[in-house]
């Protein structure tokens, strides 16, 4: 199976004065093409931290990440950036939506920084809802949908960029147990049919039952 994404003996040291804080401590972890993993483990045990570490959103103190078969750890701001835009999408449990954009827009935000022409970003916006049972909401603002359609909406701006991996951090958090499963249970569809690789930082047992593998985390280092 093919390599998306490679992370060696990674270390994360958080700093505060003369405190220091390891939040992680020599992590080793490979995702192939199409997997659908769980990164779990107790609140503090380092889940979120190598998500964001593997998304280039943080750098780690020592260690190595590869995404795509280049070493990211090493990448200015603008190089990771640029390596977001067109590499990785991000789900985030507070949703990140645009207030003043309709579910439609902000689906097509991603694609709007990569320059693409307004109707080809909207045709693949489109299509990403419909294909996550939105398409009758394209035309309503965050305010005016739930939190399991705002959810969903998030998952669609990530998969209409089509990324290499979609990183989602705590996807199912907010959300009561028949949505949360409905949005499980689509996210495992784009896996299965469209090979969309997903991993996911969480403690949801519904979400547990439903991956390929788990890699469980305590005290920053994994543990099985």
């Amino acid at each position: 199976m093919k390599s998306v994404l490679q992370v060696k003996e990674l270390t994360k040291v958080y700093r505060v004065d003369t405190v220091e804080t390891p939040a992680l401590r020599g992590v080793s972890l490979e995702v192939h093409s199409g997997e659908f993993i769980a990164l779990a483990g107790p609140s503090g045990s380092g889940k979120s931290t190598l998500l964001h570490l593997m998304g280039g959103l943080d750098k780690p103190t020592s260690g190595e990440v590869w995404l795509g078969g280049q070493r990211i750890d090493g990448f200015s701001k603008v190089q990771l950036s640029n390596l977001r835009l067109w590499n990785v999408g991000f789900v985030f449990q507070a949703y990140n939506l645009i207030p003043v954009l309709t579910a439609l827009e902000n689906a097509a935000f991603v694609l709007e920084l990569r320059g693409e022409p307004r109707e080809v970003r909207e045709t693949k916006a489109l299509q990403a809802l419909e294909t996550l049972g939105m398409k009758d909401f394209a035309h309503r603002r965050p305010n005016q949908l739930s939190g399991g359609q705002q959810q969903r909406v998030a998952v669609a701006r990530a998969l209409a960029a089509r990324p290499q991996i979609i990183l989602a951090d705590e996807p199912t958090a907010n959300l009561d147990s028949k949505t949360g499963l409905a949005l499980i249970e689509h996210m495992r569809t784009l896996n299965r049919e469209q090979g969309v690789t997903f991993v996911f930082s969480t403690h949801d047992p519904r979400l547990l039952e439903r991956v390929d593998r788990i890699v469980r985390l305590e005290d920053g280092q994994i543990a099985a």
